[in-house]
């Protein structure tokens, strides 16, 4: 008999009623220390004290007018976006997946406002994720997204991660952008090099082709930068951005340069909740203490204490765990063992951590994660590893 709530996830049995920080409360008492901050989400921890009072401030005047309107939260937080980025203009979403149908329908605008109407084909790599829409999963192609939800939409061309050969070959007069994760997150916590980031944009440049980031995951400070292709010193045409920086509340953006906006005029694309008061308030909020003096410094410094930790863990327990991914506080750990096994273990050491694909373990903490508080967690992973240890034959 089926659930009333869609049975589409595979839950654990954990129900948590309260979060402060890091950390998380069971309905039976237990405080678990939260490693996964909701999928990336939670990017200055459980309630935190400025984002609670944003909500409330703006809950008490005004929650949702539509976009028939002018909304001055809106209005706030693209110019903070603009100011601090490569972009000129910002659209509002509630998510992930939608800023991906947008940029979809933006790069193929911008080419039939040209007068290149053949120019349709998108270009992305294997093992991305971009989200659940029929658009994303015929852009990510992974069997286990499009199985039985055919037919996806055409138009898309897949290379395999690391073959820059094969990425020039794709590349051809009918490419109208290129969609690349500058770290892909469900794919493996797996790091486009710097190099191969610029390549690529001068793989566009060359070819004309719009260079699409989606930064969904890894953007909002995760990295150590306010956005992880700074770091290769490069500025894509348009950008995917959702999760943290709504720091829990529903919020997503499709940033871009004028140039590559140009075909998206009045009536080419809409949303009812994107961009409302409530979540452009919260996202405010979440800007202006990302952008905060000394707040990214705080991001690295806590990151490279818990790398050299993983580090450490991997080398005293090879049969546990092979490799240490990743960049800032964004990480991964890749398993020997079974990853569903090992997100388990941490479980029994009450640590929340996130599975991913290539039989990775992801850490996507709060940035506001605390020297102390990175210790605990490299402390409970040890616990995790000498629990596997022991139950092998």
């Amino acid at each position: 008999m089926i659930t009333p709530v869609l049975p589409t996830y595979s839950r654990a049995p954990l129900h948590f009623v309260k979060g402060e920080g890091s950390w998380l409360t069971e309905a039976d008492g237990r405080r678990f220390l939260d490693m996964g901050a909701g999928i990336a989400v939670t990017l200055l921890g459980h309630c935190h004290p400025t984002l609670v009072q944003a909500l409330t401030d703006q809950a008490n005047a005004v929650w949702h007018v539509s976009n028939l309107y002018e909304i001055p939260q809106q209005e706030a937080l693209a110019q903070k976006l603009v100011d601090a980025s490569f972009a000129d203009t910002v659209f509002f979403t509630n998510s992930g997946t939608e800023s991906c149908e947008l940029v979809l329908k933006m790069a193929r605008k911008y080419w039939h406002d040209k007068g290149q109407t053949d120019r349709i084909e998108i270009v992305t790599i294997t093992g991305a994720f971009h989200g659940r829409s029929t658009g994303a999963i015929a852009a990510a192609g992974a069997d286990k997204l499009t199985e039985g939800f055919g037919p996806l939409m055409p138009g898309f061309t897949h290379v395999a991660w690391g073959d820059h050969e094969a990425l020039k070959a794709a590349i051809t007069d009918k490419t109208a952008a290129v969609i690349v994760e500058p770290i892909q997150g469900e794919g493996g916590i797996r790091p486009l090099p710097d190099v191969c980031l610029k390549g690529l944009r001068d793989l566009c440049d060359t070819t004309d082709a719009l260079l699409i980031l989606d930064e969904v995951q890894c953007g909002m400070g995760r990295t150590g930068r306010l956005f992880a292709h700074e770091w290769a010193g490069i500025s894509p045409d348009i950008m995917m951005v959702a999760k943290g920086i709504g720091g829990g509340f529903p919020l997503g953006a499709v940033l871009a340069t004028e140039e590559a906006a140009a075909g998206m005029t009045k009536g080419t694309h809409g949303s009812t909740y994107g961009g409302n008061p409530l979540a452009c308030a919260v996202g405010c909020a979440v800007m202006d203490t990302v952008t905060e003096d000394g707040f990214l410094d705080h991001v690295t410094g806590v990151a490279g204490r818990l790398r050299q930790g993983l580090e450490a863990l991997v080398a005293s327990h090879p049969d546990v765990f092979s490799e240490v991914r990743g960049t800032g506080l964004m990480l991964g750990l890749v398993c020997v063992t079974p990853v569903g096994d090992v997100v388990q273990a941490a479980y029994d050491a009450q640590l929340i951590t996130i599975p991913a694909a290539e039989n990775t373990l992801r850490l996507l903490p709060a940035l506001t994660l605390s020297d102390d508080e990175a210790s605990e967690a490299l402390s409970r992973l040890e616990q995790v590893a000498q629990a596997i240890e022991k139950a092998k034959p």
